[in-house]
């Protein structure tokens, strides 16, 4: 799970998502909501990711990318199957899009929605334990070329 940051209109919107990823895309599943909507005008976001394991053993990582839609056409079929290849491997990884009742009485709503996004930076701080007090060290990942 991450949290994925959009932006719309100078406003800032940040929501829990489940996603998969390989070198170059993050992977995620939804339906129709705020977050499309407001990918869909601002394709530029971010997504944080954190893993603790102790209050002295963590890492946080954030992404930042290129949000686009995978719709359900030929062009984008092998984009779509890696996908859905991904996310099928997490259990129940279709449900958060499906429990949100926000436009439950909209049929079209309910469509599912596959999207990647293009990871153009990534950036992140990790702290490891040692004899001595928690040491925090920055984590420089390489810049993907476009």
């Amino acid at each position: 799970m991450g949290r994925l940051g959009c932006a719309r209109d100078n406003q800032p919107y940040v929501v829990p998502i489940h996603f998969d990823f390989n070198d170059t895309y993050i992977y995620g599943f939804t339906t129709l909501g705020q977050k499309i909507e407001w990918m869909r005008s601002n394709p530029l976001v971010c997504l944080e990711v954190d893993e603790e394991i102790s209050n002295q053993q963590w890492t946080s990582i954030i992404i930042f990318g290129r949000y686009e839609e995978l719709p359900d056409t030929p062009e984008h079929l092998a984009a779509r199957t890696h996908a859905y290849s991904f996310l099928q491997k997490r259990a129940m990884w279709w449900e958060p899009a499906y429990i949100s009742a926000e436009h439950r009485d909209q049929p079209h709503s309910l469509i599912p929605i596959f999207y990647r996004i293009h990871i153009d930076k990534m950036t992140g701080h990790r702290a490891t334990p040692d004899a001595t007090p928690a040491v925090t060290t920055a984590v420089q990942a390489p810049t993907v070329k476009r």
